[in-house]
């Protein structure tokens, strides 16, 4: 049962189908129509769906006036494959026009896409007025289409000239057209289309003296936009066509040239036109290039005038502009001074904060910035030297943006060195109702001069994952050094860094608004770094710090430092935030020198191939040295490291507990010594730490693996243990200091990296001497022990028989403090 219900439905939609694919068209002599059915412009050949008419089918049918046809498809879909012309002439010249409504005929036609076309012929002394019904029409590009596929084309006919007036769609301002001469007016309608009216009339006609009149109506806030005729393919040579707006007086209008271009004048000249309230002088002529009036209560004309043309080199005249109704947002009248005299090299923006949206559906009210009553646009430079009165029309200014740029050049050595630049962002900005989204300063000075970036009220944080700037404001700093940017980071103020120093030339960028600002100082000496960030933490604080150009990685044979201060009786902590380099040198070397501020301070140095440095102890200023290779693959050399800080006496408390921890296996080896023997000396051996200075090769005149040096580290156990042993005999008074941390001057040069060779890395041999030799992990950390006789009478050590310098543990002064204050007690 199912199966024939199925089976009479098919049968029923069937004949429905073929019912409704025959069509009778019958055209009657007096209306002068002609249809003509063919394939659409995109079907392919193989694909055309046949027009049958009795037994003949073909593949394109043209039915003429008083002619009846009937008329089926050869296929199921006709509407994918065939379109539908029909055009109707009507005669304005020998009698009486038809005006009134402009009907859709004939009906009954089968559902194509269609093109209704009318060609109204007219003397080319008059012009033919076509009024369109509500909701009137809007204008497009002749390459855009309609949302819903109903597109209306103008198109004026004088003679044998066409000149194409305007493409539109339904839905806007346009209300009525007139065209001087002849007119050809298109509807294109998609076959699913239920639109029943042509919707315009034929009004009148009359003189008008120009190619052609567009009216656009505005009943209330919105905006509109037109274009000449022809466009952009050139307004007609020394033609006249003018644009007329209604508008209710109680709405302003802005006229604003989105693009337009030029023909060669051979005569005249090409100029825009206005007819104004009584408010302004009337006709007010502007070329093109002028700026465009705004704010205009109620009605005006605009008009354009083409020139004669060179025949040799014509151009093209062509103008798209939009029209900007909207109630007043300036009742207040209020009116900013910029004076900008004083300012030298000083460029200011003001512009909506995102890029113009096109033609909006539906009306969004524009921001427009004035210079004066009439000289309004969407954005405006104002530049150094001038003044301007700047008022607003806008409904919410927070809609706009300000951004700024100033060039500061100096380029006379004597005059430049110690001279100080305030970056400061002009008061003028600052009273304005606009954020200020961004102000950069650029700043150029010769090769010869470093420059340094410094505040005197704030320290700078570097924006990285760990510590994020959570400010209102930031600045991004950018060096340009030998046609490379090299991206320093974004910073804020609220950090440790209190002054940068760069070579060539600097970008600075302040992003929000901000009245702490930082200043720049020109100094005489010339970095061998790159960069030097000179970075005084405050002892409570935890400091992250990371290498420019953190994203794309440190530049070939770049070199930056870190001039890092650590606070009076506190402990710096070093440590870095993965292991290794993670790069491979094609050419040269990459190091990390790290190096202590003090007089014969020791040098921790790492190479690319080597594990990067334990957590470090600083107990001094010291000096952080990051110096790139050129790598062998697009991965730069990135490393970011942090400080902390304890006081000595927490620093010493750990330590403490260490040496402690691990003097338990000492006593251990001491009571079997003493066993042993009497002799209370205590040696253990230390393969894992290293004491080896780099560029110090001179220290040991004998090879380490030619003297015993390095195989027992031996201790005076009475110096060490002086309070144990006293507990167990009472004899020994062991000397006791305190820690004092160094206070004498201080290395105002980072470290200097080891020489980079720019010829490509050879294998060098075991035998062979590296020109630099850092740490080895390998080698054991030596303490020679001092024997009574081998000592002088005023306590320096002498040179023993093997040629090795005696060091020993105690030779510091500042370390026997920290070793005899980080003992245990009883």
């Amino acid at each position: 049962k199912d199966h024939s219900v199925c089976a009479l439905s098919w049968f029923v939609a069937r004949i429905i189908m073929l019912f409704q694919g025959s069509f009778a068209i019958h055209l009657r002599a007096a209306d002068n129509i002609t249809v003509t059915i063919k394939p659409g412009s995109s079907v392919p050949p193989l694909k055309y769906c046949k027009i049958c008419t009795g037994q003949i089918c073909k593949s394109e049918l043209r039915i003429t006036a008083a002619v009846k046809e009937d008329i089926s498809f050869k296929c199921e879909t006709p509407e994918k494959y065939l379109v539908m012309e029909i055009k109707k002439n009507i005669d304005c010249m020998s009698g009486l026009c038809p005006f009134g409504d402009v009907h859709l005929q004939p009906s009954g036609l089968p559902r194509l896409n269609r093109t209704y076309i009318w060609d109204v012929k007219a003397n080319k002394k008059v012009g033919l007025e076509l009024k369109f019904s509500t909701p009137w029409l809007r204008q497009i590009g002749p390459t855009d289409t309609c949302p819903d596929l109903i597109t209306y084309s103008i198109s004026s006919s004088i003679d044998t000239t066409k000149v194409n007036i305007g493409t539109f769609c339904r839905n806007g301002s346009v209300s009525r057209v007139k065209v001087q001469g002849g007119v050809v007016m298109a509807l294109q309608l998609p076959w699913n289309s239920d639109l029943t009216t042509s919707g315009f009339n034929i009004a009148n006609r009359s003189s008008i003296k120009r190619l052609c009149i567009i009216e656009s109506t505005f009943k209330g806030e919105m905006s509109a936009t037109l274009m000449s005729a022809n466009y952009p393919l050139g307004f007609p040579e020394d033609e006249l066509m003018t644009w007329q707006f209604v508008v209710p007086s109680n709405l302003r209008s802005s006229v604003i040239f989105r693009n337009y271009s030029l023909s060669n004048c051979e005569r005249k000249e090409e100029r825009v036109e206005y007819y104004l309230p009584a408010v302004y002088s009337s006709p007010e002529v502007l070329k093109l290039s002028d700026k465009q009036p705004a704010n205009i209560p109620g009605n005006f004309s605009l008009s354009l005038q083409g020139c004669d043309h060179d025949d040799q080199n014509p151009g093209i005249l062509s103008l798209l502009f939009q029209i900007v109704v909207q109630h007043p947002q300036n009742e207040e009248n209020v009116t900013y001074l910029i004076d900008l005299r004083k300012e030298r090299d000083i460029s200011i923006t003001i512009q909506p904060k995102s890029p113009h949206s096109g033609r909006p559906l539906q009306f969004e009210p524009e921001c427009l910035i004035c210079k004066d009553l009439r000289t309004c646009e969407r954005n405006v430079t104002l530049t150094s030297g001038n003044t301007y009165d700047i008022f607003f029309l806008c409904y919410d200014l927070e809609h706009l943006r300000i951004t700024a740029e100033k060039t500061i050049a100096c380029w006379d050595l004597r005059y430049c060195q110690k001279k100080i630049y305030d970056l400061t962002v002009p008061r003028t900005i600052s009273q304005l109702p606009v954020r200020l989204d961004k102000f950069t300063w650029k700043l150029l000075a010769p090769e010869e001069i470093s420059v340094e970036i410094s505040s005197p009220s704030l320290k700078l944080q570097q924006h990285i994952q760990e510590q994020r700037c959570n400010k209102s404001y930031s600045y991004g700093i950018v060096s340009t050094t030998q046609g490379k940017a090299l991206n320093l980071g974004i910073f804020c103020p609220g950090g440790s860094i209190e002054k940068i120093q760069m070579r060539d030339n600097i970008t600075i960028s302040l992003k929000t608004f901000a009245l702490a600002i930082l200043c720049i100082q020109s100094i005489s000496s010339c970095t061998t770094e790159e960069c030097i960030f000179t970075v005084t933490p405050d002892p409570k604080a935890q400091v992250y710090l990371q290498t420019p150009n953190w994203f794309e990685g440190l530049p070939p044979y770049i070199s930056v430092s870190w001039n890092i201060t650590v606070p009076n009786k506190q402990v710096a902590r070093l440590a870095f935030l993965k292991e290794r380099m993670d790069i491979t040198c094609e050419t040269g070397r990459a190091y990390v020198n790290i190096k202590e501020q003090k007089p014969k301070a020791e040098e921790t140095v790492r190479r690319e191939d080597e594990l990067l440095s334990e957590p470090l102890l600083m107990y001094h200023h010291f000096w952080v040295n990051i110096s790139n290779c050129k790598p062998v693959n697009t991965k730069q050399l990135s490393l970011q490291f942090w400080v902390t800080f304890v006081s000595q006496k927490t620093g010493e408390l750990s330590l403490n507990i260490w040496i402690y921890s691990g003097s338990h296996l000492l006593i251990f080896l001491f009571y079997n010594r003493k066993k042993e023997s009497q002799n209370p000396e205590v040696g253990t051996y230390n393969a894992n730490i290293s004491t080896q200075m780099p560029g110090r090769h001179g220290l040991f005149k004998r090879r380490r693996q030619d003297n015993d040096s390095h195989v027992y580290a031996v201790i005076d156990d009475a110096m060490i243990y002086g309070d144990l042993l006293k507990t167990f005999n009472g004899s020994v008074n062991p000397e006791v200091d305190v820690y004092r941390p160094f206070d004498g001057p201080m290395g105002d040069t980072p470290p200097t990296p080891p020489p980079i060779s720019f010829k490509k890395a050879t294998t060098i041999s075991n035998s062979e001497e590296l020109p630099f030799c850092p740490e080895r992990d390998s080698e054991p950390y030596t303490f020679a022990h001092r024997k009574p006789e081998e000592t002088t009478s005023n306590g320096d050590t002498s040179v023993n028989g093997t040629g090795d310098v005696d060091m020993s543990l105690l030779e510091s002064k500042e370390q026997e403090g920290v070793v005899e204050q980080l003992m245990p007690k009883e």
